[in-house]
């Protein structure tokens, strides 16, 4: 089984060869094929695959259209990803971009308020209107999200944390995000 797999892979006794499921990326086509609110997911600077995969996960569970990143300085779907997202890599189509900024303003004029999760923001979580379209972005956890990305955004929201650590990975961020879009539209279990 090594032979066939390569040695890094923990192959479990089980070897299958299967085509790539194919998704829509592109934006447009997400977006004319979304009934109700959208809901998107945009990464600046997430580069560590197990945090994309987590995410992806968590959009899956949430019921995120897309998620979208950059084509530089983010991680594409890769093994890693797919394996820590426990199928969801399948389900959630992931858009690579060329600029985020311009992205952003494209989403704006399709009446998608854009909100960058960030520690600085004049808002928490739950003072945000989640009802309307809404794409969330996050950035990466040393980094955050660059400064004309976040200037691209309707309005900046901070995750409140009252404990000593001064951020969340942006996994878990993306998560409570999500969630309280979904509390606030009332969809769910």
């Amino acid at each position: 089984m090594a032979r066939l797999v390569g040695k890094e892979i923990k192959h479990q006794g089980v070897v299958a060869r299967v085509k790539p499921v194919q998704l829509s990326h592109s934006l447009d086509d997400i977006l004319e094929s979304i009934k109700g609110a959208p809901l998107l997911l945009i990464l600046d600077g997430v580069t560590d695959p197990h945090n994309l995969g987590a995410i992806l996960r968590s959009a899956d569970a949430f019921g995120v259209h897309a998620v979208i990143a950059p084509k530089d300085n983010a991680v594409g779907i890769n093994a890693t990803v797919e394996k820590v997202a426990s199928g969801a890599a399948e389900t959630v189509p992931y858009i690579m971009v060329t600029n985020l900024a311009r992205t952003i303003e494209e989403l704006k004029e399709q009446n998608i308020w854009v909100i960058a999760a960030d520690m600085e923001g004049d808002q928490t979580l739950s003072g945000i209107d989640a009802k309307t379209g809404i794409a969330w972005v996050l950035g990466s956890e040393g980094e955050g999200i660059r400064r004309l990305v976040k200037q691209s955004c309707d309005q900046v929201a901070r995750i409140p944390l009252g404990g000593t650590v001064e951020s969340l990975n942006v996994s878990v961020s993306a998560a409570l995000c999500l969630y309280e879009t979904v509390r606030q539209r009332g969809q769910g279990g």
